[in-house]
């Protein structure tokens, strides 16, 4: 049984957040700060400022703050299209231009491109030259002659007959997508579909002709406009809104552009945060945690790096009943259901590593290995994941457009430069009574003056007296101890307190 979807909508003056919901349980979130305002999607007249032909790339300038990367099977040329058109069915962004970057690119030249990426880190976006515009149940290739339709619509005799449907309507030399909510459409919709499509596209093509790069030509619908556009189906049976004007905004939006939706449509009004009316709040601060504790007792440990994902399945609590086959069997199909909710909650993206607890028997991770497969369809992300071996590690990818939920709302720690992990007080007093040490070598000073945290004083004049008397006796040095501003239980307390 399918669970009722609601989309959560917080809007206030300098932040978007989005939650969807299935029954009570947040699987999608969606922030975005004002100041941040997302750019996948938008385009832009850019001008190659580096052809890489080494790295088959190039660096376009869009007008950002940083420059945009372009990866040459992303690059339009007659060759790319021709190909493309030869794969009627194929989305062309999942097939690759083989043509040398350098026989199609030369700097200074301007181009048409679409980001498809955000800035991650301290990337600049991902640009590529095959540009689509999305709308509700079609998405336009203006530059392609090929018409494709959704892999999630499976049944024969509907993927024939929306084919059939589209390929009426569709513009000579242009190419369209059928999206998964073309099942939806209801009559004539397609129609109207395609018309603001190709009214998106004319307004680019006058602004691409008129105006000197770098420029933008167009920009996709704010963060509310666009989620509901691809979010809204069916099973989603309330929109809730908590701000009047965004209520207003997306009333209009829907009643131009999906027939019906407007009875969805709820103005939220209650003596409480709309978050914490729905348990989003106490959902989000679960996914921002480490730890996660599983139903049976067991727990995943989820850490984030530069380069990967990892998952680690531990049995934590969780002693089975039976033996210790059924145990590490059970834990693992009960973490993999988990693995993929956290997955879509935290947006997590690129190189993923599942480690799950070794099982002997080969039938037992084959279990595992398909019971993951077919949870994964459920994730509108493209993943591709490697079978599970006999250490019991999956290696998989998952399609990143933007930044995780951590990076989006945390940076790095100040107090540990972003490792995670602190020197321990005893490292610290060992490494404060070297300096000494050093300042005595270098300038011959018996009186030195060290200011220093409280808790290592303490360490210093307890645990490590020995170490504090050879040091006084070694040089014969007259040290003289003053407390610094901070103080260790500082570092417990919380950055601000609302006093009532």
């Amino acid at each position: 049984m399918t669970k009722t979807k609601k989309l959560i909508i917080n809007a206030t003056a300098s932040e978007t957040r989005i939650g969807l919901l299935e029954g009570t349980r947040l699987v999608d979130l969606y922030v975005e700060r004002h100041t941040k305002r997302g750019m996948v999607g938008n385009i832009y007249k850019a001008k190659v400022s580096r052809v890489l032909p080494g790295m088959q790339s190039a660096f376009v300038n869009i007008g950002a703050d940083r420059s945009a990367f372009l990866y040459g099977g992303g690059v339009m040329d007659s060759v790319y299209a021709a190909s493309v058109s030869s794969h009627p069915n194929q989305d062309p962004r999942e097939l690759s231009n083989r043509t040398p970057i350098e026989k199609v690119l030369r700097e200074g030249q301007e181009i048409c491109v679409q980001v498809a990426k955000e800035p991650l880190g301290t990337k600049g976006p991902r640009v590529t030259m095959v540009v689509t515009i999305p709308g509700r149940y079609l998405v336009l290739m203006p530059e392609f002659n090929s018409l494709g339709i959704s892999r999630r619509i499976e049944d024969e005799a509907i993927r024939k007959a929306l084919t059939e449907e589209v390929e009426r309507i569709r513009p000579p030399e242009m190419g369209i997508i059928i999206r998964t909510a073309a099942l939806e459409a209801p009559p004539g919709h397609l129609q109207k579909d395609l018309e603001y499509l190709l009214k998106i596209w004319e307004s680019v093509a006058i602004k691409r002709n008129r105006c000197a790069a770098p420029a933008l030509l167009y920009q996709e619908p704010d963060l509310v406009l666009k989620t509901t556009r691809d979010l809204l189906s069916e099973d989603v049976s309330e929109i809730v809104v908590d701000d009047e004007q965004v209520y207003n905004q997306l009333k209009h939006f829907l009643a131009d552009s999906i027939p019906g939706a407007n009875e969805k449509l709820v103005h939220f009004q209650g003596d409480d945060l709309i978050f914490d009316h729905f348990g989003i709040e106490m959902e989000l601060a679960k996914a921002m945690a480490r730890k996660v504790w599983l139903p049976s007792g067991g727990y995943l440990v989820i850490d984030q790096t530069e380069a990967l994902t990892s998952f680690d399945v531990n049995t934590g609590k969780f002693v089975g009943s039976v033996n210790a086959r059924d145990t590490i069997l059970r834990t693992n199909l009960e973490a993999l259901e988990e693995i993929v909710y956290q997955l879509r909650v935290r947006n997590l993206g690129g190189i993923i590593v599942l480690d799950f607890i070794d099982m002997e028997h080969v039938e037992d991770r084959m279990r595992v290995n398909d019971r993951l497969l077919e949870t994964l369809k459920s994730d509108k992300s493209r993943t591709n994941v490697l079978a599970i071996n006999e250490l019991g590690l999956v290696q998989m990818t998952r399609k990143r457009t933007r930044e995780s939920m951590e990076r989006v709302l945390t940076v790095d720690c100040r107090h540990c430069n972003g490792h995670g992990r602190v020197l321990s007080n005893e490292s610290l007093v060992y490494e404060m009574t070297r300096e000494i040490e050093r300042v005595y070598l270098k300038k011959g000073h018996k009186e030195i003056k060290v200011r220093l945290r409280d808790d290592i004083y303490e360490k210093l004049l307890n645990e490590e007296k020995p170490l504090y008397n050879s040091l006084i006796e070694k040089y014969q040095l007259l040290l003289q101890f003053e407390p610094a501003s901070l103080k260790a239980e500082m570092l417990e307390e919380p950055p601000y307190e609302v006093l009532g």
